[in-house]
């Protein structure tokens, strides 16, 4: 009796394991339409990785199309170490006051520790991949087109110009960066505190130079790279404004579409009425070139 009883509830338990992975299935079968792209949504904290940094946020628009509705991507900034993806709050009216049918993602990203110098460098670069892969797995569920542009500021503009460049496998096809380190080799000359991060984040340049080359977006600028909007103010002390005439001079070279606007007297960070003017000149670029 205690054997035939143990055969019925195995048999009861398969049963219930067998319905859960049926429902599963339909539930990924049925994805495809849980979102009715008549209604807006906010998809808040999805993960596209295992550690808890490895989440985005997602903001979709009504009415939106596979066809037409254009998708940007927000990274952080923080110098790698700090930021949140919930940056782009304050970002986000700005961006729909001037764009019409776009849809949003603000990424997070895994931080350089200082303390225990736990995810160095390229642990960033290689979450931006992860991510992007993902939002692609993501594109038909969601109801948005290919026509993806990858934007940051700060570190995140290094990330988005990094990827763009170098590991874009044709998803993204516009870049943004605003006052972005685009050489490290050269970002922290003559700043104590940036060549001290760069030092514990990737190594000492000089034993590990190729790996601040790997980690430099205009090492990776060709004639096909993507057309590049980017904006510096010339007094920045953080990431100096030679990090976007660099970029300039490469992109130039390589006959890549960009726009490039300096503002004289300003620094790491911009008033709200200089974002919103860069916001309005980025669409502008991007209805050009997309």
């Amino acid at each position: 009796m205690k054997l035939h009883f143990r055969l019925e509830q195995l048999r009861s338990i398969f049963l219930v394991a067998l319905v859960i992975f049926v429902t599963s299935c339909q539930d990924d079968d049925l994805s495809d339409s849980k979102l009715d792209p008549s209604v807006p949504y906010d998809l808040l904290d999805v993960a596209y990785g295992n550690d808890s940094r490895q989440k985005m946020d997602v903001f979709l628009p009504a009415n939106r199309t596979s066809q037409n509705t254009k998708l940007l991507i927000w990274i952080h900034g923080g110098a790698w170490i700090d930021g949140d993806k919930a940056e782009f709050r304050n970002f986000r009216p700005w961006f729909e006051a001037v764009q019409q049918d776009y849809a949003y993602v603000s990424l997070n990203y895994r931080l350089f520790n200082a303390a225990n110098r736990s995810n160095p460098f390229p642990r960033q670069e290689e979450d931006i991949q992860n991510a992007l892969a993902f939002i692609r797995s993501k594109l038909k569920e969601w109801n948005v087109s290919e026509k993806v542009i990858l934007a940051g500021g700060s570190a995140g503009g290094h990330l988005s110009l990094l990827h763009s460049y170098k590991n874009n496998d044709g998803l993204v096809k516009l870049a943004v960066g605003i006052f972005p380190p685009t050489n490290l080799l050269t970002l922290g000359n003559g700043n104590p505190l940036i060549e001290f991060l760069l030092r514990n984040m990737i190594g000492d340049p000089q034993v590990d130079k190729e790996k601040y080359e790997n980690g430099s977006p205009v090492n990776f600028i060709r004639p096909n790279s993507v057309p590049t909007a980017f904006f510096h103010g010339d007094q920045d002390d953080i990431v100096p404004i030679s990090q976007s005439y660099l970029l300039e001079e490469k992109l130039i070279k390589n006959g890549v579409p960009k726009t490039f606007k300096y503002y004289p007297g300003l620094g790491h960070g911009f008033p709200e009425s200089i974002y919103r003017e860069i916001i309005q000149m980025t669409e502008d670029f991007i209805q050009v070139h997309l």
